[in-house]
């Protein structure tokens, strides 16, 4: 179908017809989303939440915008899941805790240091095994999913979740240093940690496809993006008093 067929059909397409039309990329993005998320993610639930958003987006989309219906709908779509998992946040607070005195020692050892921390020196400082520091890890990667793609709510999406700012006009105009900042720490991490993002966030693989161009194992790919995530929130915990979510 040509670009201005499309066009046509979806201005004139009342939001029943838009949901009946769409409703297999419900499913679609719905299998895309849980294979980044843990396996106790359902998928049903998944698109349950996915089916609200289409609704809402037939019943709002503007054809004279200029995007598509199937791209404006799979913004929305895909917002309502990650909205729906936010809700029924999976991990207990131990491990929460866990990410905290994590971040924490890296922050602590990299200051001490003056360079990358390494697995173990994370793991000594914080009193785990390596082990216990790997598992963090991988939780870390099972949390952080959530919130480092989010809909921004202007047809794009952020990269990295960031606190909003909410009533404050101070955090409002400190909003552009605070990404320029989280950009800053991104672009510093060690070269792996860094590709493994780029893959994930930028490129959409997951992590057995990363794993497999690493030539790594998927729980290995795992702790390396919570490594990468938990090396990022060590690096921006001063920064104003604020955190990633």
């Amino acid at each position: 179908m040509s670009a201005l067929a499309e066009y046509r059909r979806n201005a004139l397409a009342p939001p029943a017809e838009l949901v009946e039309q769409h409703a297999a990329l419900v499913r679609r993005i719905a299998l895309h989303l849980a294979a980044r998320l843990p396996a106790n993610v359902d998928i049903d639930d998944l698109c349950q939440a996915g089916m609200i958003g289409l609704l809402e987006a037939a019943r709002s989309f503007d054809p004279g915008a200029g995007a598509s219906f199937e791209t404006f709908a799979g913004i929305r779509i895909r917002g309502s899941m990650i909205d729906e998992l936010r809700r029924g946040d999976w991990a207990p607070r131990s491990v929460h805790r866990r990410m905290r005195e994590v971040a924490a020692a890296t922050h602590a050892v990299e200051q001490t240091l003056g360079r990358d921390a390494s697995e173990a020196e994370i793991a000594e400082f914080a009193g785990m095994t390596v082990q216990q520091y790997q598992k963090t890890l991988a939780d870390a990667t099972r949390c952080q999913v959530l919130s480092m793609q989010i809909d921004n709510g202007d047809d794009e999406e952020s990269t990295i979740d960031i606190a909003g700012p909410g009533s404050d006009p101070l955090a409002s105009l400190e909003e552009g240093d605070f990404r320029a900042a989280l950009v800053e720490a991104v672009e510093g991490l060690p070269e792996r940690e860094k590709l493994v993002l780029s893959l994930y966030y930028d490129d959409e693989l997951n992590l057995k496809e990363i794993g497999a161009v690493l030539g790594v194992s998927e729980s290995r790919v795992c702790q390396i993006h919570g490594q990468a995530v938990l090396r990022v929130k060590s690096r921006m915990v001063n920064w104003s008093g604020r955190e990633l979510s």
